[in-house]
C-alpha cells in the first residue's frame, strides 16, 4: 500500500483517529511532508525554587497505591493535572483543556491540554497507555499547530503521557521535522526532572 492510501483526502479525520491508525508513523507523517526522527533530547531544566514539589511527589507516592488506573478519567484527574496545576503556579501560563483546532477536513479536533505563556506547550493523553500511537497523535497535533498558530515560536514542544509515564517531542516548523525523545520520565520518580524541564519549556 502506498503513503497515498493511507489517508484518505475525501475522508474527515480527527486527531483522536491518528491514534487508531495501525499504519508506522513515519509513513503517517509523510502524507503530512513530514518526517519523524528518534533521539535523546536534551532539554534544559529550570533552576528555580520549586516549593510544591514534596508535597506533589507525596501526594502522588500516597495515592498510586490506593488508585485504579484502568481509567482516562483516573489518569488525567489524579496523575495529569497534578502536574500541570503546579506548572501553572510556577509559570502563570494558562492552561486550555480540551481545546478546539480546526485547520482542515484532515487536521482537526481537541488538544488534551494546551498550555501557554511566550510559549506554547501541547501535552496530550496517551490513550490505553499506548505511548508509540499517542506520539502519532501529538506529532499530527503539532502539525495542525503549527497552521494554527500566529506566532514566532520556531520549534513547538509537547509531550504525550500515561500518567505515570510521559515522553517530550518537538516539532521544527521550518524543515518540518519531528523529533521524539528516547527519554523516558516516570511519575513519581521522576517528576522533579519532569517538572523542571515543563517550567523551563514555559519560561523561555
Amino acid at each position: 500500500m502506498s503513503r497515498a492510501n493511507i489517508i484518505q483526502p475525501d475522508q474527515s479525520y480527527t486527531f483522536a483517529d491518528y491514534f487508531k491508525l495501525n499504519f508506522a508513523p513515519r509513513d503517517i507523517l509523510a502524507y503530512f511532508d513530514a518526517t519523524l526522527q528518534k533521539q535523546h533530547l536534551d532539554f534544559p531544566r529550570s533552576e528555580r525554587h520549586l516549593d510544591r514539589l514534596i508535597d506533589l511527589k507525596q501526594r502522588i507516592e500516597e495515592s498510586l497505591p490506593l488508585l485504579t488506573l484502568t481509567s482516562e478519567a483516573a489518569r488525567r484527574e489524579f496523575l495529569i493535572a497534578p502536574v500541570l496545576t503546579d506548572v501553572l503556579h510556577y509559570t502563570q501560563a494558562t492552561l486550555n483543556v480540551e481545546y478546539p483546532v480546526a485547520v482542515s477536513n484532515q487536521l482537526k479536533g481537541s488538544l488534551d491540554y494546551f498550555l501557554q505563556t511566550q510559549q506554547t506547550v501541547l501535552v496530550i493523553e496517551a490513550k490505553n497507555e499506548d505511548l508509540e500511537r499517542g506520539f502519532v497523535q501529538l506529532a499530527v497535533e503539532f502539525i495542525a499547530l503549527d497552521q494554527w498558530l500566529d506566532s514566532e515560536q520556531a520549534v513547538l514542544q509537547g509531550a504525550v503521557s500515561t500518567g505515570t509515564i510521559w515522553q517530550f517531542g518537538t516539532y521544527n516548523r521550518q524543515t518540518r521535522q519531528v523529533f521524539q525523545d528516547l527519554n523516558l520520565y516516570r511519575v513519581p520518580a521522576d517528576v522533579e526532572d519532569l517538572l523542571r524541564i515543563l517550567v523551563h519549556l514555559l519560561e523561555f
